[in-house]
């Protein structure tokens, strides 16, 4: 029996019949890359050999059409008893969108707010893209103290520059004013999720729909979501640190955002990835050739932006030197048994390079819950960028 809190505090039932075998198919199903691999899978086989794969003998075709014993629910920030849509959450204030009891996974996160352009129904409202930047999501698992999941809204979802571009890649994305996530995200006893907003001007109101999915519990192989957030000033040589974890797991790619303080200057992208695994702790395991290079691009990124399933540019502004990049890895996830550490490193001399800022969201599927990243630091030091662009625009006559 499975007690399932609602946003107006009050427990409903749900049972969960499912077996192990039946929660490895469905979750399958997803396309997810959530599977942690054992030991001996790792020396043998690179890739998930359970999660993302399809059930046997099931075409990839046939995925969306397979019957899964699941329970689905939503949690949604609609109040049935008001008819009201949205939650409030007022600067300066922490506020718990909802927390669920049992087991299971979320399946798609969708939320939006106003404050980043004008609102026609309240025309005198103060408007700051700041807002993208200053509203903090956290999401929690299974009771733990630290979020697994840490970051800015505008930086989780695609818009870390503060201006929104809609795009649509396979796991996450901006849609005409909407933003969407479809990580798979499993819990074994509960989730919480959180916003904070630490705009010291705007207060604003949330519209929040987080579909999951009940189930048996999860195989031991089945890692916990981590999104680790990172940002700084960097005077132009310094390592852009992306990621660091501890324990069992994969890195799953990662949202960057750069900007030069000198406008028509992108040479931040000769700095390739580093990535330090395991025993390779002092010599990278793996080196790149260049950070466009590591999002799949070339001559920083000659053709300007471009939108795919795995790895895309939602924004590339030259002549205001800010490029927004993402690469999911799924076949191509980075497995670790021990540690990881990710950062991109320039090879140039520091004579050659000028100053950035940068912002950035890694995600990774941890065997524990407790984060693992940096505090998230204050409003002042979030907003890193030399100059944001006004991006609001008419929508509704």
């Amino acid at each position: 029996m499975l007690n399932i809190l609602t946003l107006t505090g009050q427990f409903r039932h749900s049972r969960g019949t499912m077996d192990r075998r039946e929660f490895v198919t469905s979750f399958a199903a997803l396309g997810a890359t959530a599977a942690l691999p054992t030991v001996a899978a790792a020396q043998t086989n690179p890739l998930p050999s359970t999660i993302g794969a399809p059930a046997p003998g099931l075409p990839d075709a046939l995925r969306m059409a397979t019957l899964r014993k699941e329970t689905t629910r939503q949690l949604t920030t609609f109040n049935l008893a008001r008819k009201s849509k949205t939650v409030p959450i007022p600067r300066g204030k922490r506020v718990t969108l909802g927390e669920v009891k049992g087991q299971g996974y979320i399946a798609q996160f969708w939320l939006t707010f106003p404050g980043w352009f004008w609102q026609h129904w309240n025309p005198k409202a103060p408007i700051n893209q700041s807002i993208l930047k200053t509203l903090i999501l956290r999401i929690y698992w299974d009771g733990a103290e630290q979020p697994a999941v840490a970051a800015p809204v505008g930086d989780f979802f695609g818009a870390g520059l503060c201006e929104v571009a809609s795009f649509a890649s396979r796991y996450f994305g901006t849609s005409s004013g909407g933003f969407f996530c479809k990580w798979p995200m499993p819990f074994r006893k509960s989730f919480r999720v959180e916003l904070e907003n630490v705009d010291p001007e705007l207060d604003t109101d949330v519209f929040s729909n987080i579909l999951y999915q009940l189930t048996d519990a999860p195989p031991e192989t089945t890692g916990y979501f981590h999104a680790q957030f990172n940002t700084a000033q960097n005077p132009g040589p310094a390592p852009v640190q992306i990621a660091e974890a501890h324990g069992r797991g994969h890195y799953a790619g990662c949202l960057l955002y750069m900007q030069g303080q000198e406008r028509n200057y992108l040479s931040f992208l000769e700095a390739p990835e580093y990535v330090w695994i395991d025993a390779d702790w002092d010599t990278p395991r793996i080196v790149g050739t260049g950070l466009e290079d590591y999002f799949l691009g070339g001559w920083y990124f000659r053709e300007g932006t471009f939108i795919g399933p795995y790895h895309g540019v939602p924004v590339k502004n030259a002549l205001d030197a800010s490029v927004a990049m993402y690469r999911v890895h799924e076949a191509d996830a980075i497995h670790f048994q021990e540690r990881l550490k990710f950062a991109f490193v320039n090879p140039w001399s520091p004579d050659r390079l000028k100053p950035f800022c940068f912002s950035s969201v890694a995600y990774l599927y941890l065997d524990k819950p407790d984060g693992q990243g940096v505090p998230i630091p204050s409003a002042k030091d979030l907003m890193c960028w030399y100059r944001i662009r006004n991006s609001d625009h008419q929508s509704i006559p």
